[in-house]
């Protein structure tokens, strides 16, 4: 091979590392405003960031990147929905970093996904969680204030936190059972937090008003007129990846995740932000 073709080859194999490493960290803000009448009035322009699926990933120094979109974004809420760590390479110390800082921007929720559950160590990780100022629901609920105004925020485990051999869905369903029992409140505007978006038509059943959820990394290739190509628990082409869906009178927001796991590379499918706007209708 003379030295010309050595040279491009270099050169092409230097693009093609560029490329995908841009599909790997470049970070897109996706901005999506969900409007209801039941909103109270004090919570019209509220604004949450929804970040799932780190996987132990880092963006910059001590997170720096991840860290001043979330900054820039100016929330009043941030909320985790599982998988911040990996199972296969645990690493606390990303999310750790994660959320030390971001728990000044504005108030951090947590449910788990199924890698924390996976690494054996969620006990350890949840208290540190907690010692940095989150809050983790498991299955468990907050009313969150703003004067005399409030609505609910719900967060589920992942079912892989069962270790009894249930069916996932009748998993899903005692936890969210035992949470609005303990609600009683009914008629109020309600968000839950779950990992496993292809529970939708179950969550949807028990009227949350807004649902977000992650695991689906998107589809991690996505194609134009397609989008994502496989999912876990939802395989090739599965139904729900990113953005909106909607069933009965409830909206699911799926974020496409920020890390990656089993498979290590993102297509046209970059690590994404979502900045939900709640809007009284």
């Amino acid at each position: 091979m003379n030295k010309g073709k050595s040279l491009k080859l270099i050169i092409v194999f230097i693009l093609i590392w560029m490329f995908l490493y841009y599909e790997n960290n470049f970070i897109i803000i996706t901005d999506i405003t969900i409007k209801s009448h039941k909103l109270p009035d004090a919570f019209d322009g509220y604004k949450i960031v929804h970040l799932s699926d780190l996987h132990g990933k880092k963006f910059g120094k001590g997170q720096k990147n991840l860290v001043k979109k979330i900054k820039d974004a100016q929330p009043d809420l941030i909320v985790c929905t599982g998988d911040m760590v990996d199972s296969r390479h645990y690493d606390a110390e990303p999310v750790l970093e994660l959320v030390g800082q971001i728990s000044r921007i504005a108030p951090v929720y947590f449910v788990t996904g199924n890698h924390e559950w996976w690494s054996g160590k969620f006990d350890v990780l949840g208290k540190l969680l907690e010692a940095n100022g989150i809050r983790v629901l498991r299955n468990a609920y907050d009313r969150l204030s703003k004067g005399k105004d409030g609505i609910y925020i719900v967060g589920i485990d992942d079912p892989a936190a069962d270790q009894a051999g249930q069916e996932e869905a009748n998993i899903i369903e005692n936890e969210i059972k035992q949470v609005l029992n303990g609600i009683g409140e009914t008629g109020t505007f309600s968000i839950l937090l779950a990992h496993r978006p292809e529970m939708f038509p179950l969550y949807s059943e028990h009227g949350f008003d807004l649902i977000l959820c992650g695991h689906a990394h998107g589809g991690q290739v996505r194609l134009p007129f397609v989008g994502g190509l496989v999912a876990p628990n939802q395989g090739f082409f599965p139904k729900y990846t990113s953005g909106v869906y909607k069933s009965r009178n409830s909206l699911m927001v799926v974020s496409r995740g920020l890390g990656n796991s089993v498979i290590p590379q993102r297509l046209f499918n970059h690590p994404e932000i979502v900045v939900l706007t709640l809007v009284k209708d």
